[in-house]
């Protein structure tokens, strides 16, 4: 009666297409394939027959990734007062010790 309402009471399970492993491999290998090819700063691919792996060197910095420096840590109130290699002014008032 409320079909028409709330649609169909039961949905069609989904088809869920698995693609086979050379397909996993062939897609992968395009995809490394493509990007290698976009990097300005070449990267060291390695192939190891004996453990069939395939190993890629990046450089250090890449072009994409942000180059500046850290922000300084925020100063709290104990040490912006005391400049560091300085050190604290002696108290004059304070009872001495008698000096022979």
């Amino acid at each position: 009666m409320f079909k028409f309402l709330f649609g169909k009471s039961a949905k069609e399970p989904e088809v869920i297409i698995r693609e086979t492993q050379r397909e996993t491999v062939e897609r992968a290998l395009k995809e490394m394939n493509d990007i290698l090819t976009a990097l300005s700063p070449r990267a060291a691919v390695t192939v190891d027959m004996q453990h069939g792996t395939v190993s890629i060197q990046l450089p250090e910095q890449m072009p994409d990734e942000a180059k500046a420096l850290p922000a300084p840590a925020p100063a709290s109130d104990d040490t912006a007062q005391i400049p560091q290699g300085d050190t604290p002014a002696l108290d004059t008032d304070a009872p001495r010790a008698p000096t022979q």
